[in-house]
């Protein structure tokens, strides 16, 4: 089992994270930090797209919003 464990630290630190310690001994703050400005700017994105879908779906009424649409209410 804690082979499993291993190859799991092996995944993120060799190989998914390794962009982080190329930017971890630079000096410039702008240019270390750049990475999780893109991942903030994605993010906000897919936020503003995904209440806009919310918005499309709650103006055609599609949504169930009965009392009774659930068997625990």
């Amino acid at each position: 089992m804690s082979s499993f464990f291993y190859g799991i630290e092996d995944l993120f630190v060799n190989y998914l994270f390794w962009p982080y310690d190329f930017f971890r001994f630079m000096d410039n703050w702008w240019t270390s930090n750049t990475v999780n400005w893109i991942f903030l700017i994605i993010g906000v994105i897919a936020m503003f797209y995904w209440l806009k879908q919310l918005k499309l779906f709650n103006d055609r009424g599609e949504e169930d919003k009965s009392i009774t649409s659930h068997s625990y209410l």
